[in-house]
């Protein structure tokens, strides 16, 4: 019984972090509208990509804000490292997560495409 008691703390401290990171994205999209998801973008300065937990990557080129949703869930405690193919960052990309403090790998992410909001 314990156990299902854990686990239900844990559940809902994913859920409002799931809620924070989607109102956290709401905002930063608030007045743009959405354009057609693309598989790869420019993306020249790493500096310009945002991790919101639980919910998207987040690439913001001036303009336009370009938001991949993974099909797994994120967390900012890990650092995300990308392993590009070329200039652009693209869905395929190998994309893993590596412990903050103790630098090992602690999993493996799957963008999807990245839609545009101008």
């Amino acid at each position: 019984m314990a156990v299902v008691a854990l686990s239900g703390c844990a559940t809902s401290t994913i859920g409002a972090s799931a809620e924070r990171g989607e109102a956290r994205l709401a905002e930063m999209l608030a007045g743009r509208t959405a354009g057609e998801p693309q598989s790869c973008i420019s993306a020249f300065a790493d500096n310009r990509l945002t991790v919101i937990d639980e919910t998207a990557v987040v690439y913001n080129a001036g303009d336009t804000i370009y938001v991949a949703r993974p099909d797994n869930s994120l967390d900012t405690q890990d650092v995300l490292v990308i392993e590009r193919t070329g200039g652009q960052l693209c869905k395929q990309d190998f994309v893993r997560t590596v412990d903050r403090t103790l630098g090992f790998t602690t999993g493996v992410v799957f963008l999807g495409d990245f839609v545009p909001y101008r």
